[in-house]
Order: C-alpha cells, then structure tokens, then sequence
C-alpha cells in the first residue's frame, strides 16, 4: 500500500505538471477544463456571480449615498435661522440620501428637548447604515464559503482518485486518476479564485459604509450644535 501511495503521488505530481503545461500553451480552453471541476464548480459560479452582484448593487448605492451637496448644510443653517422650517424640511425632501433623512427627522423635533431630537435622528441613522450595509453578511459568506465548497472538491476528488487506484490493481494508470485529480486541483483552484475577490470586494464595500458613517455623525454633530446656538 505503501509502494502503491508513493505511485500515486509521482502520478498526481505528473497530471498537475501536464495541466500546468497545457495551460501555459493554452491547448485546454477555459470552460473545458472548468468541466473537470465536476458538479461542485456549479455551486461556485453561483456564489461568484452573487458576489459580482452584491457587490455592484452595494457600490453604486452606498456611493449615491455619499453624495451631498456641499451648501446643503449651509442652507438648512440659513432656513432654521430665518424660523423657515418648511422650506428647510423641503430642502431636505428634495435630496434622496441618508444625511437628508436624519437632518429631516431633527427639523421635525425642533422645539422639543436636544436630546429628545438626538435620539430621533440617530435613530434615523441606524435604520439608514442598516439599509447600506445590505448584502454585506452575504458577501462575507461568499468570501468564507466558496473556498471551503473547493477544498470539499478537492477532499472529493482525493477520495475517487485512491477509489480508482483501489480497484486498478497493480496496473496504476494516470488517464485512469485524472478524473479524481482534476477535480481536486480545478475546485480548490475556482473556490479561492471566487473566496479572495469576494473577501476583497467585501472590504472595499465595509471601507465606503464606514466612510457615509463618517459623514453622518459629522452632519449630526453639526445640526445639534446649530441648535444650540440660540442658548449660548
């Protein structure tokens, strides 16, 4: 049994060669050797285009999010100076993003306590990074799953190799292991592949949230103070 691994393992090293070589010259095109990956390479393309998905969606959104117009807090100072609360809360109704929203929430409960409108409008703010960071948990899913399904291919394809070689005798053939070898390199392979760009587009998206978070709390602390101008 002992002779019988040592073939294996001079076999396997020299299937990983050809396929390295055939890729290097490039006489195996893309899909067909996808194909070798065999049924496990479906759960993988799903999960990459979920993640291309996600990522897009997420990215245009927390970037629309992010933009405000510079004089917007500049306006709404001059329209709760003036005692023009409508055209403040109008101002706000006229811009689809988060800091509208919270700032909106705080005209409306002008004349009650401060903290009673800081409250109201970090409520606010909960509920809006919550809807930023939509889809997030799932792509961070993707990062740690689509690797494991390749190692799983690779622990399968492992398996079918040393069935193969068990039931080949003393006649140990590489075309005869390289169904169970193919897979094993080519899932690993396509599940790191899929895990890493996820894992990266995943940190990308956490880095733009945290930076609308930023801005949110800077907005807020700015209308609070814009408040309390009037008691100093």
């Amino acid at each position: 049994m002992i002779k019988a691994f040592f073939i294996l393992q001079t076999e396997m090293a020299g299937a990983a060669e050809a396929m390295v070589n055939e890729a290097g010259d490039m006489k195996m095109p893309f899909f067909q050797v996808a194909q070798k990956g065999g049924w496990l390479m479906l759960p993988i393309v799903l999960l990459s285009i979920l993640a291309v998905y996600i990522f897009f969606e997420r990215y245009f959104a927390i970037q629309k999010a992010a933009k405000l117009d510079m004089n917007f807090m500049n306006r709404i100072k001059d329209y709760i100076h003036d005692g023009k609360l409508d055209s403040a809360l109008a101002l706000c109704q006229s811009y689809n993003n988060p800091t509208a929203r919270m700032i909106e929430k705080g005209i409306n409960r002008i004349g009650r306590p401060l903290n009673d409108v800081s409250i109201a409008i970090e409520n606010v703010g909960k509920l809006e990074i919550y809807k930023l960071e939509k889809g997030l948990p799932l792509l961070a899913t993707v990062a740690g799953g689509a690797p494991m399904i390749g190692f799983l291919g690779t622990v399968m394809g492992m398996v079918r190799a040393f069935y193969d070689m068990s039931h080949s005798g003393n006649n140990i053939d590489v075309s005869l292991l390289s169904n169970g070898i193919y897979t094993a390199l080519v899932t690993t392979v396509a599940g790191l592949i899929v895990g890493i760009i996820a894992y990266f587009a995943y940190n990308v998206l956490v880095a733009r949230v945290e930076k609308v978070v930023y801005q949110l709390e800077a907005t807020t602390t700015e209308f609070m103070d814009l408040l309390n101008e009037p008691a100093k």
